[in-house]
């Protein structure tokens, strides 16, 4: 219960709405505690003989008993309402809490993880809290109160016939115990298959079609039917237990009423109880043993609940690796240098990617990267920004450690251009503004025009507003390609980060493109990932990345003169363009 209480913390900013539910739950066991005693009183008036008097009476008893009802719908509607209320606002504050967890992670938490099994941990396994703070707490706040309520109104009528009533609980509490440790496994492993299933389908809906041009629809199928009936198994193992631990207890409350029964029929008989009594006391029976009854749902929405909580808790607790240090200022008038001073990397596997990397460029420098896939490039410029954090070394922005920076103020002074392009499921215009949101429509019809892809957008039928679907699918690579480039040129910042950004256009849009690279070169620092070299000529310093090292510095006819792997590099492309000719 430590965990699931430490959530509930989480919901005393709606203590008002809990007190009142709260309080609606104990006028509720008031009102279902007093309901049998009038009920009582009214048999035992029958018992007495009826009289006129006694009519009277019962008429008094029965507006009394019918007022209490009508306001029982009054504290019913309070208690369930606002416990439901409470109970979502957390679950709302515990899936946006876990959002800004998961947006704080650097991206070496997302190197080993599906988008399908972290959503899930978001949605479905904080859904499960709303069945606890709305159902069980309460619940068991009102069978506590109910049990004890009920155990001394029972004694006060016979103390024998009370005890007699509480042979079954330590059966009943018995067998919770073994069913809590027979079902936990079985929902926290379910838990565990959702978020594989979600994950699974994550992947084949983004991946649909390679699924049906690589005709993998029957191998995909099968896969994910068998995560499904994994997940009906777990459940099916987990109700298999509630179902023989239900009917056990429902016997063991039976077995309870046969005792009130027949042992109060013996205290009647001897003259020991009224069967005014013995009505009153199978009245509160029916209390008594509702709350037991209950016990198993509760323990089961517990256990279900205890299960996502925990894989909640693990994203909650994750320790963010990228911070702000705490003397860290914001980076001011940034005029673009960028200094590298030994800096070696490498992720969690312990496999080396950068070695002993140092270079510096002035601001306003165009640097390019290049070299073989696969040897640190996109690295390189992900550590600018702090996605990653160096193994070793330091790396510097006008002579500043960027680890004595914000991260915020860093990253707002990098423009960069991905080698995966991401497009958001809105408008042309909606991406590229999303660089800057308060940017007018002419910053963004001026920045795509510098791109080279307003000319596109306007042969579109709605133009700027035309939506792009999800992940950019309604347009081409290369359209793509230059709308997150007019994205990056829009947010206006000294360092601009072109990671393959002629990767997926053909050669006249490429010549266009560079033309936009070149009026940005000596007004910004960019630096530039390229496999095409003719993308890299005019830039002002160009590293040669091999296996995690600089093998060669210089500019394009440095590089060409010294005759190494950049000039075999750039004789195969030229060679292979003549080819092509």
């Amino acid at each position: 219960m430590k965990l699931l209480f430490r959530f509930g913390k989480e919901a005393i900013r709606y203590k008002f709405v809990y007190i009142i539910s709260v309080l609606s739950t104990f006028a509720l066991t008031v009102i279902n505690l007093t309901a049998p005693k009038v009920l009582s009183e009214m048999t035992s008036v029958v018992e007495r003989g009826v009289t006129e008097e006694g009519i009277k009476q019962i008429g008094k008893l029965t507006a009394f008993l019918i007022g209490l009802y009508l306001i029982r719908i009054l504290f019913r509607y309070l208690s369930s309402y606002l416990s439901h209320k409470a109970a979502w606002h957390l679950v709302g504050d515990l899936r946006a809490k876990m959002y800004d967890k998961l947006q704080s992670f650097s991206m070496s938490f997302f190197q080993d993880k599906q988008t399908g099994d972290l959503m899930s941990r978001v949605i479905n396994d904080t859904r499960d809290f709303e069945l606890l703070y709305a159902h069980s707490i309460p619940d068991m706040i009102t069978n506590i109160v109910t049990v004890l309520g009920v155990m001394i109104v029972l004694l006060s009528i016979n103390w024998k016939l009370a005890l007699l009533t509480c042979l079954p609980i330590p059966f009943v509490l018995l067998s919770g115990t073994v069913f809590v440790k027979k079902v936990q496994p079985h929902f926290k492993h379910n838990q565990k298959v959702v978020g594989q299933l979600n994950a699974k389908l994550q992947d084949n809906l983004s991946g649909i079609h390679e699924i049906q041009a690589f005709v993998k629809e029957e191998h995909e199928s099968k896969l994910v039917h068998e995560k499904v009936f994994e997940n009906v198994r777990t459940m099916l193992k987990a109700l298999n237990a509630s179902a023989i631990f239900h009917p056990s207890v429902e016997f063991l409350s039976s077995a309870g009423t046969i005792i009130v029964v027949g042992a109060g029929g013996w205290l009647a008989y001897t003259g020991e109880l009224f069967v005014a009594d013995i009505v009153a006391f199978i009245l509160y029976l029916s209390l008594f043993y509702a709350p037991i009854s209950g016990l198993g749902r509760m323990l089961e929405e517990i256990q279900q609940t205890y299960a996502g909580a925990e894989r909640a808790a693990l994203i909650l607790d994750t320790p963010v690796e990228i911070t702000d240090a705490p003397d860290a200022v914001e980076l001011k008038d940034v005029k673009g240098s960028i200094t590298f001073e030994n800096v070696s990397f490498q992720y969690d596997n312990n496999v080396p990617v950068l070695k002993n990397i140092s270079f510096s460029c002035a601001p306003g420098q165009m640097i390019a990267l290049v070299g073989p896939t696969g040897v640190g490039k996109t690295t390189m410029t992900s550590l600018i920004s702090r996605l990653y954090e160096p193994t070793e070394g330091a790396i510097l922005i006008d002579g500043q450690d960027i680890k004595k920076a914000t991260v915020k103020s860093l990253r707002s002074h990098i423009a960069p251009v991905l080698q995966d392009t991401f497009l958001f499921n809105a408008s042309i215009a909606d991406n590229i503004r999303y660089a800057d949101f308060n940017a007018s429509m002419e910053d963004v019809i001026s920045a795509a025009k510098a791109a080279n892809i307003h000319a596109d957008i306007m042969s579109m039928p709605e133009k700027y507003d035309t939506k792009v679907g999800e992940r950019g699918l309604r347009l081409s690579g290369g359209q793509k390609q230059r709308i997150a480039i007019a994205r990056a040129i829009l947010r206006n910042s000294p360092i601009v980060i072109l990671d393959e950004a002629t990767a997926s256009v053909d050669v006249e849009t490429e010549k266009e493109i560079q033309k936009a690279i070149n009026e940005l070169a000596g007004t910004r620092t960019i630096v530039v990932i390229a496999h095409r070299l003719s993308t890299v000529r005019n830039a002002d310093i160009i590293l040669v990345i091999e296996d995690g090292r600089i093998t060669e510095k210089g500019n394009h006819e440095q590089l060409l003169k010294a005759k190494g792997t950049y000039w075999r590099m750039y004789e195969a492309q030229k060679n292979g363009l003549k080819q092509e000719n």
